[in-house]
């Protein structure tokens, strides 16, 4: 029995759809934790056990973990909360569940820099290693999926990249970083969630085929798209000033602030890519299936 947290989500939904066509073979169960199961897709009806509510809250963890074998922890970010309980305090309940159901094996989405200068000042992301910390400390075996940033952040930017032909960042024009496609998360967690050969915790990082430019992005962009795009970049002070301007909690801004303040200092690039830590989707690619329809339906 593998539950899924977060299916109707960016990541959720690629992994359920990947788990609905090879975890029968697998002879593997499905289950997830639902707030509206009216949004799961039509493929899952029938084939998936659903646990309506919130993973946050400790009656519909002890349902939906009765009986599991593996967990995907998703957190969704809640801006209206300090870094700390977005993360750690959201994934308390989930401790005592994972205990006293006796859950094997957990595979959370996470981030970059664990064991870099960086990580102890570098906003939702210490705050999302922290939560990997308690989750190992349940004595599972946990795999923290280790992501840069993700193509589909670029989604936040249709309207401008549209109308403007402008997509914004506050990391430097001359910084090179990996990026990487939802999807393949969604692959790397099935394929741990399905083999559960491993022990013990440790991370697995995801880092797309290649680190890129902002310019390599907005140069792609304008191939693929077929229309100029550039890049600009926002000062770490207007960014804040706009997210609390949009009522966001001030404590979750500067987390965002301090993430992205680190991921210029470069707290993506301590970990090299191999044939293990590469995964498929080119940003070119992810720009014709993903970005280029959002931009059309957006017009």
């Amino acid at each position: 029995m593998i539950v899924i947290t977060a299916p109707t989500g960016n990541i959720g939904r690629h992994l359920l759809s990947r788990l609905l066509e090879s975890a029968p073979a697998a002879g593997e169960e499905l289950r997830v934790i639902v707030r509206d199961p009216a949004r799961l897709p039509d493929a899952a009806h029938g084939r998936v056990e659903v646990v309506t509510g919130s993973h946050a809250e400790a009656d519909v963890l002890d349902r939906a973990f009765e009986g599991a074998d593996a967990v995907f922890w998703l957190v969704p970010p809640d801006a209206s909360l300090t870094p700390y309980d977005a993360y750690s305090g959201f994934t308390l309940p989930a401790l005592d569940a994972l205990a006293a159901h006796g859950v094997g094996h957990v595979v959370g989405v996470s981030a970059l820099g664990r064991g870099t200068p960086l990580a102890e000042r570098a906003g939702l992301v210490t705050a999302s290693l922290a939560m990997d910390g308690l989750l190992a400390g349940t004595g599972v075996a946990y795999r923290a999926l280790a992501c840069p940033s993700f193509f589909e952040n670029l989604l936040e930017e249709v309207g401008s990249i549209r109308e403007k032909g402008v997509f914004t960042d506050s990391v430097d024009a001359d910084r090179k970083a990996p990026m990487v496609a939802v999807a393949d998360i969604a692959a790397t967690a099935a394929g741990l969630l399905l083999n559960r050969s491993w022990t013990g915790t440790g991370s697995v990082p995801v880092l797309g085929p290649q680190d890129l430019f902002p310019h390599d992005l907005a140069r792609i962009m304008t191939e693929q798209l077929g229309r100029p795009v550039r890049y600009e970049r926002q000062p770490l002070d207007e960014l804040s000033t706009t997210l609390v301007g949009l009522g966001l909690n001030e404590a979750f801004v500067q987390g965002i602030v301090d993430m992205k303040r680190a991921k210029d200092a470069g707290l993506d690039a301590g970990v090299a890519r191999t044939a293990d830590t590469a995964s498929p989707t080119g940003f070119a690619q992810w720009c014709t299936q993903t970005l280029e329809p959002a931009v059309l339906e957006a017009s």
